[in-house]
């Protein structure tokens, strides 16, 4: 899709847009706005660290406190009580949200899953078929559960046909290790801890988020009452990301010791977790907000997730997915 196209739909769909002044006057040269965003240790978030630890925030005026959260089911509740500006969360924790009438808006996505989300199993299990009346680990209602629905559907089954096992995916590996599970939905680093075990041949990636790209999306959300209260910040912060994943690009190995500092690990382990992760570039961002079934699409994508959390009664209804978002920003950015 063009950008021209792209900006005529997204009217179309939203009925308004942000005057061009307000979205592209600068914050340089005023006092220093402030934006404190929640997030977790994910290497996909890499540009925001690399952009705070270099201080690419500041040329467009703004001060950035990333806040880490130990659990990501807390940030949506903490941007309902304001307690954050804004937060980075998957996909689905936002179509849940809206459809519990939460204001929460898309107005970046931030990276796909690219194989650092995935189910790995015992070096016996062969395929997705064969996980029929194995016990699997997942966490319920997470992007875990996400791709490994999308993989028993892709393969004519669904949960009816394996023995669920409620486990977090920090838990995966040990169960593995001890013989007790022999299939793991889990992400990096852990994905990398269970294949690593023993001499390397005993588990295997039976399928992984890299078959089904975009299906879990990092996103950059804010509510509704915040975009119309700071669209010049949210601008600056989208753009000061988008300067920390040039850096990054640039300066590969010391953005990598950065990241690692962050994740708790070794430059050459950060570099390995990254590439579990594909970080969007501005010209591939439209497409995200674009109407289709791909799953690369909020539309596609959503579509899958709002119909697992819908019957298993975590949503009353399957939301519209146009009110997940709102595009402007990236709009204005590549006109």
């Amino acid at each position: 899709m063009s950008a021209s196209a792209f900006r005529s739909l997204r009217k179309a769909l939203l009925g308004a847009t942000l005057a061009a002044s307000t979205l592209l006057a600068p914050l340089a040269g005023q006092a220093a706005e402030s934006m404190k965003i929640g997030t977790v240790v994910w290497a996909g978030y890499g540009p925001f660290y690399v952009a705070d630890k270099k201080g690419l925030f500041e040329p467009h005026g703004l001060d950035v406190e990333l806040q880490f959260f130990n659990d990501p089911a807390l940030i949506p509740t903490a941007l309902a009580s304001r307690a954050l500006d804004g937060g980075m969360l998957t996909y689905d924790q936002v179509v849940a949200s809206v459809a519990k009438g939460l204001k929460h808006r898309v107005v970046m996505p931030i990276d796909f899953s690219n194989g650092g989300d995935a189910i790995v199993a015992e070096a016996s299990v062969g395929s997705v078929a064969d996980f029929k009346g194995r016990k699997v680990g997942f966490n319920p209602l997470s992007p875990s559960e996400f791709l490994l629905a999308y993989a028993l559907q892709q393969n004519g089954m669904s949960d009816k046909d394996i023995v669920p096992v409620n486990m977090t995916p920090e838990g995966i590996p040990g169960a593995m290790a001890s013989g007790s599970l022999p299939v793991g939905v889990t992400y990096e680093p852990n994905v990398s801890q269970i294949l690593g075990m023993g001499d390397g041949s005993k588990f295997k990636v039976v399928f992984s988020s890299k078959d089904a790209p975009g299906l879990i999306t990092d996103v950059l959300v804010f509510d509704e009452a915040m975009i119309a209260k700071k669209p010049e910040a949210i601008k600056a912060l989208i753009e000061g990301y988008l300067d920390g994943l040039a850096y990054m690009r640039e300066h590969p190995e010391e953005s990598a010791q950065i990241i690692g500092q962050v994740l708790g690990v070794s430059a050459a382990e950060a570099q390995a977790q990254m590439a579990g992760a594909h970080n969007l570039s501005l010209e591939e961002m439209p497409a995200s907000f674009a109407p289709s079934q791909a799953t690369s699409s909020f539309h596609g994508s959503g579509a899958i997730i709002a119909k697992l959390l819908k019957a298993n009664g975590q949503i009353p209804t399957i939301p519209d997915f146009t009110q997940t978002y709102d595009a402007r920003f990236v709009e204005a950015l590549v006109q």
